[in-house]
């Protein structure tokens, strides 16, 4: 083999490399079930949140997901939002100890949501949000780990449940974290103990006419920003992959003008 065809396989070989990088980057770059707060996530108070579920495989779709919320924190309302397409199933399990919340004593929380393709599904190339209302969420606590499991109509089943260790790397099934901000004087659920268990309700029903009003646009926004970030991956991957094409088709050519 001479020189010049040496170079040009190099070359080649480099220009494959990076192109497989490109394309191995830009498949994984949103790759895991994550939970995304709309606004704050107060301690204390309710919130807003999206699951997002993007499809990682390309021969097959998702078309089951559930989440899974700690016990140990455990939180006395989860409303799924009606997801076209979907069906949302919430299981509830007793407390060991029960919650006070609003004068009321709780005696079981939610402890799973499951949602099911009925007409839909996450096909490859696409993602999918789950917007949930959650309270009252704890102020012991800076984080909820809320473990996922995604079914694809394979049968392949996709366990989102590794906690990420402090000072270790990312896991490869990292399960989904909801940070907590800090308590806020106006938050839902904040008031103090003397106050009567009908202003509490009262406030309540202040709060969730508010979501009424503001969950679509908020979902709105959340869903614009997910696209384009998501866009922009693509274009990102697509550049790349040109990029690599070319210095391959360079290679070639120089080994071939070299040889002449």
């Amino acid at each position: 083999m001479t020189v010049s065809r040496v170079s040009a396989t190099r070359v080649a070989l480099a220009g494959g490399i990076a192109l497989s990088s490109v394309v191995l980057l830009s498949g994984t770059a949103f790759a895991h079930v994550s939970v995304q707060p709309q606004g704050e996530a107060a301690k204390g108070g309710y919130a807003t949140v999206n699951i997002k579920v993007p499809n990682e495989r390309d021969n097959a779709s998702t078309v089951k997901l559930e989440v899974n919320f700690p016990l140990d924190h455990p939180l006395a309302s989860v409303m799924p939002q009606p997801v076209p397409g979907w069906k949302a199933e919430v299981t509830k399990s007793k407390l060991s100890k029960p919650l006070e919340l609003h004068g009321k004593t709780i005696n079981e929380a939610v402890s799973k949501v499951t949602w099911t393709a009925d007409g839909s599904k996450i096909g490859p190339g696409q993602f999918q949000q789950f917007p949930l209302s959650l309270g009252q969420l704890p102020e012991d606590a800076d984080q909820l780990v809320l473990k996922a499991i995604q079914t694809y109509d394979n049968k392949e089943v996709v366990r989102w449940i590794e906690e990420q260790k402090e000072g270790a790397e990312e896991p490869q099934n990292p399960a989904p974290v909801l940070k907590l901000s800090a308590a806020s004087a106006d938050h839902h659920g904040g008031a103090a103990p003397s106050a009567s268990a009908s202003t509490a309700t009262d406030e309540k029903a202040g709060h969730d006419e508010k979501d009424g009003h503001d969950d679509k646009a908020d979902a709105k926004k959340e869903t614009a920003a997910a696209d384009s970030s998501d866009t922009t991956a693509r274009i990102l991957g697509v550049i790349g992959i040109l990029v690599g094409i070319a210095g391959v088709a360079f290679g070639v050519l120089a080994g071939r003008r070299r040889s002449a």
